[in-house]
């Protein structure tokens, strides 16, 4: 039995993780397992409840659970909080923390079915299917932050830190992540601007020569996000500090149609955890609007990398392959003459295709 810890969070969460836990279960059935879940407060839904973002219940439940599929965290509604308070820090980053989750993978894969649903041109697109690597428990999200009064107004101070043991270990799960893709590793950074990122450039050169089957480069994060445009079938795996992971992976969602279609995992410490890539979406949340497939595709991820179920896997995203093909869409990736289904529709399709695929 693998223990799941179900964190719906603010906004959407509440509609696409009902969803993925229909595919989960559609899968249970087919291949003989049995998964249990266990819901639990989070984010601003928390604040509300218990007065914490993270409440001490909902992380003993994560420690102690095989995985965490979380759905979206915070919204205008706690915008005005104090920073401790935050929602997305004071929950997110916490459990990033406490589960010791140092790497997060966001797969940018488009279906071949989504090709006119991004605003890019066909012949950019077609064909793209690359992976970020971005380090998730160190740089500014997780450095000092202090404010200094002037005269005449304030100084906002937040510090960017890196050693070389956290950039060693991401670097290193990156070049694994590429011998098994097509061998290719790019290294975003600043290293022209900054201190940190010369370090980085350092690390993980040395790393690098320990991987002398992956083509190893390096790629100013400007550029980076030039060329992700430009040309995006160029890249295989990019590796990346936190906040240029965190802008570069939002891009990337353009790629593949929509932040809908975007799964991630966070992975490195015993408790993988899983979500969208995306936010909690108030303005379309109660709609039936929001696409699940980015929050199942994530599943997809957790029945991979934490409970190493690669049948499994294939078999959902074959299924949400198959459901695409036959022109079902949420409204994020409608397109003319196609089926317009809602968030539960869409969930209930993928549940159904995961029980006769292929794989």
């Amino acid at each position: 039995m693998f223990k799941i810890a179900v964190l719906p969070g603010d906004g959407i969460g509440t509609e696409i993780v009902p969803e993925a836990q229909k595919v989960l279960k559609a899968v249970a059935k087919r291949f003989k397992h049995e998964f249990a879940f266990t819901e639990a407060l989070v984010g601003g839904a928390a604040i509300d409840e218990v007065g914490v973002p993270l409440p001490e219940e909902t992380l003993a439940l994560c420690k102690d659970s095989d995985a965490v599929l979380l759905g979206a965290i915070g919204g205008p509604k706690w915008d005005n909080l104090p920073a401790a308070l935050r929602p997305e820090a004071a929950a997110l980053l916490a459990l990033r923390k406490e589960l010791g989750l140092y790497a997060n993978l966001r797969p940018a894969y488009l279906f071949p079915e989504l090709v006119h649903a991004s605003s890019l041109k066909p012949d950019i697109i077609e064909g793209v299917d690359l992976l970020v690597v971005r380090e998730l428990t160190g740089g500014l999200y997780f450095g000092e932050k202090r404010r200094e009064k002037l005269l005449g107004g304030e100084r906002a101070i937040d510090v960017l830190e890196y050693s070389t043991y956290e950039i060693e270990r991401i670097v290193r799960l990156a070049c694994e992540a590429a011998r098994k893709r097509r061998k290719k590793v790019t290294s975003v950074d600043k290293a022209n601007v900054l201190e940190s990122s010369r370090l980085w450039r350092e690390v993980a050169n040395r790393v690098a020569l320990e991987y002398p089957d992956v083509e190893f480069s390096h790629m100013y994060v400007d550029n980076c996000a030039m060329q992700l445009i430009r040309n995006p079938r160029q890249f295989d795996v990019i590796v990346t500090e936190n906040m240029f992971g965190d802008i570069l992976t939002d891009e990337a969602s353009m790629l593949t149609g929509s932040l809908g279609m975007l799964p991630s995992a966070s992975i490195g410490g015993k408790v993988g955890m899983y979500e969208p890539s995306h936010g909690s979406a108030p303005d379309i949340a109660g709609q039936g609007k929001a696409n699940p497939l980015a929050t199942i595709l994530s599943a997809a991820m957790m029945l991979r990398y934490s409970f190493d179920l690669e049948q499994e896997a294939l078999a959902v995203e074959q299924a949400v392959r198959e459901v695409l093909a036959e022109g079902y869409r949420t409204p994020d990736i409608t397109e003319p003459d196609q089926k317009l289904v809602n968030t539960r529709e869409m969930g209930d399709l993928v549940a159904r295709k995961v029980e006769e695929v292929e794989v």
